[in-house]
């Protein structure tokens, strides 16, 4: 605050620290209060324009974002005894831009049906998966790649073991459900639903690295 201007280097490097340390709306309200009372302090003793010129800056900053003000979603999904295949297929049908899925198996035809929906509307997709699966009876992985799809499989010795998906890098849905009818009728599965920044982040993260390393 000395030279009373914050420039964009600045607001730059305050915005990243801001949201590596996972700031919530109720700590930047404080944060403003804190550069009010700078302000305040400051405008006694200098020119109170460039004061306030800094203040709006800062505000600025501190604002939270519409996607902070959005409703927090912290959902948990059990089967059989709850209709997880619609939670699914409701996120699929909600999502405008992207989808990454990273799922050991798909089978569930219902699922599939909404992910080819989404990417009919234009929606790009990537999906990874695991070759054991990948090439069992009634995996929709062909279909998914005759569609257009980006798929890319793990052909390790090992398996990609994951069940997540993230929905416009926003939403994350976790958990030990496989997309097949199986885990929808027999198995005692669970998975969350999460708009949580840092695990959305995350998962992100992860999935980029994953279709790095199934590149070929």
């Amino acid at each position: 605050m000395a030279d009373r201007r914050l420039s964009r280097a600045e607001k730059s490097v305050l915005s990243q620290h801001l949201g590596e340390v996972g700031v919530d709306s109720e700590q930047l309200a404080h944060f403003r209060r804190m550069a009010f009372g700078l302000a305040r302090e400051a405008i006694d003793a200098t020119n109170g324009t460039m004061i306030v010129e800094w203040l709006e800056e800062v505000a600025k900053v501190l604002q939270p974002s519409a996607a902070e003000d959005k409703e927090d979603i912290a959902e948990a999904w059990f089967s059989p005894q709850g209709d997880c295949p619609q939670r699914i297929r409701t996120l699929l049908a909600q999502v405008k831009q992207t989808v990454e899925i990273c799922v050991f198996t798909i089978t569930d035809d219902r699922l599939t049906s909404a992910v080819l929906e989404a990417h009919g509307r234009g929606v790009r997709i990537r999906i990874i998966t695991d070759n054991d699966k990948a090439a069992d009876l009634g995996s929709d992985a062909d279909r998914f790649l005759q569609a257009g799809i980006d798929l890319r499989v793990d052909r390790t010795e090992y398996h990609m073991h994951h069940k997540f998906a993230v929905f416009d890098s926003e939403v994350l849905l976790n958990g030990s459900y496989n997309w097949t009818r199986g885990a929808a009728a027999n198995n005692e599965e669970n998975f969350i639903v999460t708009n949580n920044r840092r695990l959305v982040a995350i998962f992100s993260k992860i999935f980029e690295e994953l279709w790095q390393q199934f590149k070929s």
